[in-house]
């Protein structure tokens, strides 16, 4: 199955999953994608808005608390935090070439899960029978 390989695509291609279940009259599981979406999106939005002190920024980001505190005080990234108290929010950290990548998705899905995939493709694919 060709499906998105990062999170943030997820809740647009259980959306439209959604549309293709609903076509067949698959308005339950419809509804569950549905669902599920929404709270990846709210996840999401809540996680971008988490902030970081610079410490725990450097940790996340790969650069040095210093290097990040000139960046802020710069204005070269936004103070989420108070004046002498600086905080980074997640969405606004640089990220080094080195530093880890953003989670992906699996490329193969686990065993366990393949089943359930197979199941919800075939539906989206050939209808139900």
């Amino acid at each position: 199955m060709n499906g998105p390989k990062s999170v943030r695509k997820l809740p647009a291609a259980w959306r439209s999953r959604a549309k293709a279940l609903r076509r067949y009259g698959g308005e339950s599981p419809a509804v569950a994608l549905e669902r599920c979406a929404e709270e990846l999106d709210e996840t999401l939005v809540e996680r971008d808005e988490t902030t970081y002190s610079l410490v725990e920024a450097a940790r996340e980001s790969g650069y040095s608390a210093d290097h990040l505190g000139r960046l802020v005080r710069d204005g070269k990234i936004p103070n989420a935090g108070r004046p002498g108290a600086p905080r980074i929010a997640r969405r606004d950290l640089p990220r080094k070439a080195h530093a880890p990548p953003e989670p992906r998705l699996a490329e193969t899905p686990r065993p366990r899960d393949v089943s359930n995939v197979q199941i919800v493709q075939s539906i989206i694919d050939k209808g139900v029978e």
